[in-house]
């Protein structure tokens, strides 16, 4: 008697754990590998000078890669909860990562980041509680229109420095990274609306998958450790660099 009561209050308060959507992870995971090699490249290339040319699927990755990111933020963001404090979390890795690149690097170089893809997805996850609970064709169609205005921002100069986080350039505007409201906000809200519709089960598209595979598995972790990731990789290329330049100096001198 004893024991069945025990049992049953384990049953009662256990935390269920909850089944996650293996290819979203495995998706996120190959964007966040993309970024690392995309950094990688640039790396090579200023911290040693070395110029290459790179293929076609490194530069469809880097002109589309963080689209898709963003589309797939977009989806997640309708399948779990705490979008404020997630987003919250981001903001402070951005803030972060702003402070250091302007400390590291000088303004002239154009390599800080003050709005970054980091602080997008910030933004769009702390404002998704203004319209998450419009119905998904009006979702879409604001999605289309934001994509539309930031495509005309392009097109114009400002004269105005505070307006880029909107997609408004002024003259000589540069950075290390540079994803404006418009027209990523709309990838978001597209990305909002498939998971409101292909995903409204929540839960995978292909439930017969080998999930324990070794490609899917590493691809899955990535995926859910992303913001670590993309918060580690460049202090590490930088120290690795750092010290492959200093011993590369020691051996010329």
């Amino acid at each position: 008697m004893g024991s069945l009561i025990k049992e049953t209050f384990k049953g009662l308060f256990k935390k269920k754990e909850k089944k996650r959507i293996w290819e979203l992870d495995a998706a996120r995971g190959v964007c966040i590998i993309g970024v690392i090699v995309i950094h990688l490249v640039f790396d090579i290339r200023e911290l040693f000078g070395i110029s290459f040319e790179t293929p076609l699927w490194f530069d469809l990755l880097q002109k589309y890669g963080g689209i898709l990111f963003i589309i797939l933020s977009g989806i997640c963001i309708t399948l779990g909860k705490h979008h404020i404090i997630r987003g919250l979390i981001v903001a402070v890795s951005a803030g972060i990562i702003s402070l250091v690149t302007l400390i590291m690097f000088d303004r002239n170089d154009g390599l800080y980041i003050l709005f970054g893809i980091l602080h997008l997805l910030a933004f769009c996850m702390l404002t998704y509680g203004l319209y998450r609970r419009l119905p998904w064709p009006v979702i879409l169609v604001l999605g289309i229109a934001s994509i539309a205005l930031g495509i005309y921002f392009k097109t114009l100069v400002v004269e105005q420095k505070f307006l880029f986080p909107l997609g408004l350039m002024y003259r000589g505007f540069s950075a290390g990274d540079y994803f404006p409201i418009f027209p990523n906000l709309g990838y978001f809200m597209v990305g909002v609306v498939i998971g409101r519709t292909v995903y409204k089960e929540k839960k995978t598209l292909f439930p017969k998958a080998n999930e324990n595979n070794f490609i899917i598995r590493f691809f899955s972790f990535c995926g859910r450790h992303s913001l670590l990731i993309y918060l580690l990789h460049q202090p590490v290329f930088y120290g690795v660099g750092s010290l492959v330049m200093f011993f590369r100096n020691l051996v010329k001198n």
